[in-house]
Parts: structure tokens; sequence; C-alpha cells
């Protein structure tokens, strides 16, 4: 009897551009980790976005440090179709975190496609509370104001992020 969302045994691919990973997607990876044998976190490489804060080696490393203690996640990356990577990747489904309403309005039509493309459905998970306010695009604009976003992501994340901080000018 299956009492989980989804039958233990089954592979899921949560993709993002994770930049940077933040504590919400941790979350979520740590949810899906408990429901599913094996998650592959994939990190998207979209030469169409504008250039990302982080390489794609960083935020591969970051994100497999962050998730070491998760002996059923892996850490890869992928370039084109997400339904063509889930089929290579033989993933039975397609985890993704929704932080608001307006979240899910634009993954569902994306979740549609992707069904129809590579026949593998997308299991929403709901952000914790806690971290509904947090984006990638949000940690960024604020850490570029200087601020600190410890609160908001992995220690591995705010190592790097600080190593990238230019000293502050002295007067």
């Amino acid at each position: 009897m299956n009492d989980g969302v989804a039958q233990r045994g089954h592979s899921a691919i949560y993709p993002g551009s994770f930049d940077p990973l933040t504590c919400g997607h941790l979350d979520v990876i740590e949810r899906a980790a408990a429901i599913f044998d094996k998650v592959v976190v994939a990190v998207v490489v979209n030469p169409q976005k504008r250039e990302p804060l982080f390489t794609l080696d960083e935020r591969e490393t970051m994100i497999a440090e962050s998730v070491k203690s998760l002996p059923n996640v892996e850490v890869t990356h992928f370039r084109g179709l997400l339904a063509d990577f889930v089929r290579s990747a033989e993933a039975t489904v397609i985890v993704k975190g929704l932080r608001v309403v307006s979240d899910f309005e634009s993954e569902m039509s994306t979740a549609l496609m992707n069904r129809s493309l590579s026949g593998v459905d997308t299991v929403f998970l709901p952000s914790d509370p806690k971290w509904s306010f947090v984006s990638s695009t949000l940690v960024k604009e604020v850490y570029n104001l200087g601020a600190d976003v410890a609160e908001y992501v992995p220690p591995a994340v705010l190592h790097v992020m600080q190593s990238k901080r230019p000293a502050p000018h002295k007067t």
C-alpha cells in the first residue's frame, strides 16, 4: 500500500537555475528526498537568461555541499528542454516548489507542456511559509545592496557569496 505522494523507487528531478540556492530551495529538496528514493537537483543552463551571479560549477558545488547529508540526492546540470532531460534521466516525476499563488499560475502551464512532451507529471510542493517571500532574485538584490543574507541561504552558499563581495572601501 502506498501512503505517500509517490511510490518508493521513483526518482524525481528538481530543476532550477539556483542562482543562488536558497533555504527555500533546500527545504523543497529535503522534503522531496523524504518522498522519493532518488532526487536529482538539475541546474538549468539557459544561455537566454542574463549572466548568472555564480558560474555553473559554483552552483553545482554549493548545492552538492548543501545536500551532502542527503544520500539519495544527486546534483547535475542540463541544457535544452527539461522534457528531454527527464526522459534521458528516466525520472518518474518533476518536482517544483511553490511560494505564492502566482508561482502556480506560471508553473502550471509549464507542467502541462512537460507532461505533453515527456509523459512525466509535476509534483508541486508548497513552500514552508517562512520561506514564501525568499527568491534567488531577491537574495541577489539584497546581497548586491550590501545586506546580510545569512538567514536566507545555506552556509555553503553564504561562504561563496561572501568571497565574491568586494572589501568595503576605506575613506
